[in-house]
Order: structure tokens, then sequence, then C-alpha cells
């Protein structure tokens, strides 16, 4: 049986992890990476940092460093955590942008969401940097390892949850500025970005406007997700007026439903977009369930990778969404 990357809420279900709108909080202190004085910053989960100096080493989930370098500030990712190459061997697109060859992979031989603290010491990091999908649960990184890295280190964590791609991409570049990166930098992320997504809508409305059905499969069930709480497809529906099929039942935290495979024809859709963190095996099983196969993407083969976790950066998302176009444009051929 084919395996893949389950979706990040159905990780922490199946690990008995399940867990307000944001009020975004103000970071002070120093902004220049040189300097000696004292630095601070509140995090989204309202963690007050407060170090010494601005912090020059620094370890951080592979998807976030990838965004701190699409900001300027690659020369400070001494470490990451988190898929670096997919199961396919190849880079993986959450972490596109990074160079892999300068940093260290401490992701731990556990579990999901473990860390190998001692080779996270052996960086001496001055920070750690995840995001976090549901409040306070740390993206990467499990109660275990959060409690070993908290003894020694802070972490600092972008939030999603409830937030649109925009605010997602100040809330990285917030982040970015306390730590001294170039704000005058950020604009060309922003343009590529709204470039992007308007060739996306282009693309889109030339082929008539079809329904998409977005899905993860794994072994045994097909994960429907949904617009409603996944920032990138609510994105689509709401800004870019794709019609995203969302499903009637979510599970617990609303980012997908799952279903037998005996019921994976309950939506059917013009276009599959697939999560393309499962690699080339969750296409070809999806491509093998019989009742699958009974609705239109499955018959007409209409299938665009879908990468569901980019970096969290404008420039990060602006790479996603022309490969989606790029998609759509083939499925059309």
């Amino acid at each position: 049986m084919y395996e893949v990357r389950l979706p990040y809420m159905s990780r922490l279900m199946l690990a008995a992890v399940v867990a307000a709108a944001l009020i975004p909080l103000a970071a002070c202190g120093s902004s220049d990476s040189s300097s000696d004085e004292a630095w601070t910053f509140t995090d989204d989960l309202g963690t007050k940092i407060s170090l010494d100096a601005a912090p020059k080493r620094i370890v951080a989930q592979s998807s976030v460093a990838a965004a701190l370098t699409d900001l300027g500030l690659g020369d400070r990712i001494v470490g990451t955590f988190g898929p670096l190459k997919n199961p396919d061997g190849e880079p993986d697109v959450q972490a596109e942008g990074l160079d892999q060859s300068k940093v260290k992979d401490v992701t731990g031989s556990g579990d999901y969401g473990d860390v190998d603290v001692e080779k996270l010491a052996g960086l001496r990091p001055d920070i750690v940097i995840t995001s976090t999908y549901i409040e306070p649960q740390l993206w990467y990184v499990n109660e275990a390892s959060e409690a070993k890295i908290k003894k020694r280190y802070d972490i600092a964590a972008i939030s999603f949850q409830d937030k649109t791609l925009p605010q997602i991409f100040d809330g990285t570049e917030r982040l970015a500025a306390a730590l001294g990166a170039d704000k005058s930098g950020f604009a060309e992320g922003r343009d590529a970005f709204g470039q992007a997504a308007e060739r996306l809508q282009s693309v889109y409305e030339a082929q008539g406007d079809p329904s998409i059905v977005a899905v993860s499969p794994a072994a045994d069930v097909l994960y429907v997700s949904s617009p409603d709480a996944n920032p990138d497809l609510k994105y689509y529906r709401d800004t870019l007026k794709l019609n995203i099929v969302s499903p009637k039942k979510p599970d617990d935290g609303g980012y997908f439903e799952s279903l037998s495979w005996e019921k994976a024809d309950q939506y059917d859709a013009d276009v599959a977009i697939w999560d393309a963190r499962g690699g080339s095996a969750a296409l070809k099983g999806l491509e093998a369930q019989p009742v699958w196969n009974k609705t239109k993407a499955g018959r007409d083969k209409a299938y665009v990778a879908w990468n569901s976790v980019a970096a969290p950066s404008a420039a990060g998302y602006a790479r996603i969404i022309e490969s989606f176009a790029d998609g759509l444009e083939k499925v059309a051929q």
C-alpha cells in the first residue's frame, strides 16, 4: 500500500493532540540586526521574548525558514526542522528558496514533531521560530520537544489560525522586520503575489469557471479539505472567486472531512487539486480508487498538484499560485 504524509490536522488528531480570532500584537525593541541593545518581541501567541541582543542565529521550521529567506534573512538561518524533501526525494516546495546546503536539519527521528534537541543545541541558536495552525499547537514541534526546547531557548510562533493569506504575510513580515530585515524589500514579493493571483484568476475564467475539489488521499481515507479553514483555499474562493467545493461535515478543527474510499465520489467536481506532500504515490493511489473514478475529475484525469503548505511569505505563495495556474492550463489542453 502506498504511503503518504497525512494532512496536518489528521496527524494531530491521530496523536490525540487536537486542542478567536487573533489580535495583532505590536513588536518592540531593536530591529537592527547589528545592534547590541536588548531585543524584545511579542509573537502571535502573546509570548513576550526578551533577549540581550537581536537574534543572529535562527533555527526555524522549514517553511518558515524559507519565508524568512524570501524576506532577506537567509544568512541568519543555521538550522531547520520539518520537511526539506518530498517522498519522491525532490526538494519540498514548502522549503523552496531555502539554501539547504547551508543549514543543518535538526528534525528528530521519533514521532511527528520530534526535534533533536542535542543537534539543536550544537547550532547555538538565539531563537527558535515556527508557526501554528491551531493555537497553541506548534507546527512540527510536539509537546515533548516543545518542553525540552523551552528550557533553553525562546520559541516565536507565527499564527495562521483564522487568518487570510495577506494577514499571514503581515505576521511573517512583522517578525522579519523585528529581526532586522529591510522592509523596503517586502514590496517585491507582494507585487509578485498580486500578479500571480491575477494570472490564476484569468486562467480559471478562461476555462469556464470549473468546480474544484481539494483532496488529500491516504491509505484508508480520502480527506476533502475545506476552504472555510484553509487560508489558501479560502483566498481562492473568496478573493479570486474560484468555485472550491466545501465539505458538509468537516472534522474537528474544520480543516477537512474524512471519507471512506467507498464514499470517495461524494463531492463531484471538474478538477481535483491533490495534496502534493504525498508525492507521486499519493496521486497513483487516488487514481487506483474505483469509486473516486466515478467523479468527473477522476474520469477525465483532471488533476492539479496542490501545495497545501508553503513558505508563509508573499513571494512563497506567488510561486505556489503560479504553479497552480500552470497546472490548470495543462488540464485544459
